[in-house]
């Protein structure tokens, strides 16, 4: 049996040796676009599909570029440096993003926020994957995604307001195209696919990105998504963020396969692995993918090795399960100051650049503080009003029941003020 660029197999004659006509990857009656990029490529489907060799990495840890030899790239897994503008913007969205990680931080120490799962260390895979996307594309986050969503141009205060412990996900998902993020792990997924679905029986021209992390692979619903999206052709990147924890278990003891970009030809698609503290290849790789993608090659995987360098979020102790060693180890692979690095070298960037970056980033972090220190008006009569479209009479008898006792209270209340009068 040999798979043809269609991704699809074909029975051979044992009699045939390889290389014959019979056993050479045969491209579908109608030439489909994952074939022509095959073709394109010049590079056999498996090489196509399974990732190269090397995750691919374009600036060094010390922040220099790497030559082209040592970038991990192979034919058919080649990349080309994103232009200066997309540099800077992809800069300025990793110092506000580290800005926001370290307040936010702060805000839950304060009392400020519920719960805060810091990206801190893995900015470069939230901003590349922002950045990646068209204005009329979507991105699934996770609940870690914050820095993501707000480089989609989500307000700050509305992108945290999930974690200060409102009802509600702070944002429209339909008007800015970003899903809300999702605590339940890996649910997010199904709804990338869903609007990708969707997106392709309309004919639109649109093109989903599914963000996920390591434990997300574990998961049921994972397979069920890549599944469906590579059965229907479908134009989603799935983008696994893999920070080496699934909260306190190590990649170790969720998988043994050689990548999770490996997985990514079970289902018949294309996988990519890339340095996720690089936001230079990251741009390149997530682009590449995204283009394909929209050109009808169907869905793909990208998997960025990066680092989660705090801990789960302000309820976990990261001592327990790792030890300091394996985190300074990291932080010799920070992106922000690997970015710093790279485009300080290219002239790119000069100290007055900086400066006024790093205001930005201080003015959004001040919008942070006072927004995320506002009181919420909260009306209790929400928790019946949208739960359905039509109240069932249990649920408007349960709102009669508060209406009435909310207005005893207030009427008791008026008469002890007029009292203490």
């Amino acid at each position: 049996m040999t798979i043809s660029a269609d991704h699809t197999a074909h029975p051979t004659g044992v009699d045939q040796a390889p290389g014959a006509a019979g056993t050479q990857p045969q491209p579908d009656a109608q030439g489909s676009a994952a074939s022509e990029a095959v073709r394109k490529f010049g590079i056999t489907v498996e090489d196509y599909m399974l990732p190269a060799r090397h995750p691919i990495q374009m600036v060094g840890p010390d922040g220099t570029l790497n030559p082209h030899t040592e970038q991990g790239t192979q034919p058919g897994h080649e990349y080309a440096i994103p232009g200066d503008d997309e540099l800077m913007a992809a800069y300025e969205q990793l110092v506000v993003g580290r800005r926001v990680n370290d307040q936010n931080s702060a805000l839950v120490r304060q009392g400020r926020m519920a719960v805060y799962p810091s990206s801190h260390g893995q900015e470069a895979c939230q901003v590349a994957a922002a950045l990646c996307l068209a204005d009329g594309d979507w991105i699934f986050p996770t609940y870690r995604d914050s820095v993501a969503v707000m480089a989609r141009g989500v307000d700050p205060v509305q992108t945290m307001t999930l974690f200060r412990g409102d009802w509600h996900g702070g944002y429209d998902p339909a008007e800015h195209k970003v899903g809300i993020q999702c605590t339940p792990l890996t649910t997010q997924l199904l709804h990338a696919v869903g609007v990708a679905h969707a997106a392709k029986l309309r004919g639109e021209d649109t093109v989903v990105l599914a963000m996920c992390g390591d434990g997300a692979t574990s998961e049921g619903d994972f397979h069920e998504a890549l599944n469906f999206a590579a059965v229907f052709h479908l134009p989603v990147v799935f983008f696994v963020q893999n920070n080496q924890y699934a909260i306190s278990v190590p990649l170790a003891h969720q998988s043994v396969a050689p990548s999770l970009a490996h997985k990514a030809v079970g289902y018949g698609m294309a996988g990519e692995r890339v340095d996720g503290n690089d936001a230079v290849a990251l741009l390149a790789v997530l682009g590449r993918a995204v283009k394909l993608a929209r050109e009808g090659s169907g869905p793909l995987l990208v998997e960025a090795h990066t680092y989660r360098m705090q801990a789960h979020t302000n309820a976990d102790d990261a001592t327990r399960y790792r030890q300091d060693s394996e985190v300074a180890e990291w932080v010799a692979k920070d992106p922000l100051s690997r970015m710093t690095t790279y485009l300080t070298e290219r002239g790119l960037l000069d100290d007055g650049g900086a400066a006024r970056i790093a205001e930005k980033a201080e003015a959004v972090a001040a919008q942070l503080r006072e927004g995320l220190g506002e009181d919420v008006p909260v009306d209790p009569q929400d928790l019946f009003r949208y739960v359905f479209s039509t109240p069932t009479p249990q649920l408007k008898e349960q709102s009669a029941l508060l209406a009435d006792e909310l207005a005893r209270d207030a009427a008791s209340a008026a008469t002890s003020e007029e009292t203490a009068r």
